[in-house]
């Protein structure tokens, strides 16, 4: 295929099937007599010449990364500004590629790292430099547009909706001398899928979840309350799930500490499942449990999607053969062509249309009264949960979970200390 190599990086929160996508990227590249470098912690590592070498891998490592959850070379929340604004760390980054004959760049990651993707694929033409970049899609959040769905939404989606599940019988049973409230608290900042996803649970009208607060809903604490205590009421126990972006009328996350900011510039959340949770004791006097599962919803590679990893595969082999087609400023994303039977596809399209944009849960998803979901929404949801696909297990009971120990290239360039 001629000289040069590919630069796959990590960004962003990791999933249960990213290092999925990095091994069908290794596995395609390697099949086209490709050598694959790894950025060490996602754009830092490119910034900072911190390069992987792959090649080093055997076959059978790089295909243990496929049920290996993390992120095998590291990941970062690190968002680069505009061009004009960063152009030292744009122009850092093309020297980088330069001295190691980066051809293709592949950046895995959400709607920020589409976004980097995008800005050194324009950089790069601007500046002569013959370089393809790709963006692999990545979130658990699953609010990248155009794509029906992102690879690793469906894993922690089936998480989100077992534990919900698992958790209501433990509180049904508890509820007539103990615990009348449990609140779950999701990830999703913006977007409300993971929370809808615990909808998948209840099957019936009064069936645990009771209640979910998404973040496209105004949190209303009188109507909420009054909903709660009925529910108690007529089911004898009431399960809460709530999206850590759950906002006020006024558009305030219910969350928000005051001030503080995360890596990517945006609000820090300080946890709105324990605020439910308080707000439901003191107003109603009914005793409480909460859970944050965090990291768990989304490594929890034991309960992956079987179509979850299906996507992720399918676009971390499409990211390579789009990169060498030339297919500049492009992601892969999937493409639902049924419902029963699901099918779908991979197809591209330009980051120009998926970067800064976001995907919200649509009204006919959400239920008039704003606590549950909608049949359209469970049609949607199901299929990404459908199927296992477990990890292989040693003797010691514990999953066979590959973590390879990396030495980076020698460096060519001078320190970067940008």
């Amino acid at each position: 295929m001629g000289k040069g190599t590919l630069l796959y990086a990590q960004s962003g929160g990791v999933t249960a099937v990213i290092n999925a996508s990095a091994s069908a990227v290794i596995q395609t590249a390697r099949a086209k007599k490709i050598k694959v470098l790894a950025a060490k912690n996602g754009i830092l590592g490119a910034l900072r010449e911190e390069l992987i070498d792959t090649s080093k891998m055997s076959l059978a490592q790089v295909k243990a990364l496929a049920h290996t959850p993390g992120g095998a070379f590291g990941s970062c929340r690190f968002k680069l500004k505009s061009i004009e604004a960063d152009f030292a760390r744009y122009q850092r980054l093309l020297e980088v590629f330069k001295a190691h004959d980066v051809r293709w760049f592949l950046y895995n990651g959400g709607n920020d790292s589409a976004d980097t993707a995008l800005k050194l694929s324009q950089l790069a033409s601007s500046s002569g430099y013959p370089l393809t970049c790709i963006g692999v899609p990545k979130t658990v959040d699953n609010d990248l547009v155009l794509t029906d769905c992102c690879p690793g939404f469906g894993s922690a989606a089936k998480y989100t909706a077992v534990s919900v599940a698992e958790a209501a019988l433990d509180v049904a049973a508890m509820a007539e001398t103990s615990t009348k409230v449990f609140v779950y608290e999701v990830m999703g900042r913006h977007a409300g899928w993971l929370a809808a996803a615990a909808g998948l649970a209840g099957k019936s009208a009064d069936a645990a979840p009771q209640i979910i607060l998404f973040p496209e809903i105004a949190f209303d604490e009188a109507k909420f309350l009054a909903k709660v205590k009925a529910t108690v009421d007529k089911v004898g126990y009431c399960v809460v799930v709530v999206s850590e972006g759950l906002r006020h009328a006024n558009g305030k996350f219910v969350a928000e500490s005051e001030g503080s900011v995360d890596a990517f510039g945006h609000s820090q959340l300080g946890g709105v499942g324990p605020l439910i949770a308080s707000l439901v004791k003191d107003k109603l006097s009914m005793k409480v449990h909460w859970t944050v599962p965090d990291y768990l919803q989304r490594s929890a590679r034991h309960l992956a999607s079987k179509t979850d990893l299906a996507h992720a595969l399918a676009v971390g082999k499409a990211a390579v053969e789009y990169a060498l087609k030339g297919m500049n400023g492009v992601m892969p994303i999937i493409v639902r062509t049924s419902d029963r039977p699901y099918r779908w596809k991979v197809q591209a399209e330009s980051l120009d249309n998926i970067a800064n944009a976001e995907k919200k849960m649509p009204a006919d998803f959400i239920s008039r009264d704003g606590y549950g979901i909608t049949a359209a929404c469970r049609t949607y949801l199901e299929p990404l949960i459908k199927g296992e696909a477990p990890p292989p297990y040693g003797a010691d009971g514990l999953p066979k979970y590959v973590s390879p120990k990396f030495s980076l290239l020698a460096t060519k360039l001078p320190r970067f200390t940008g």
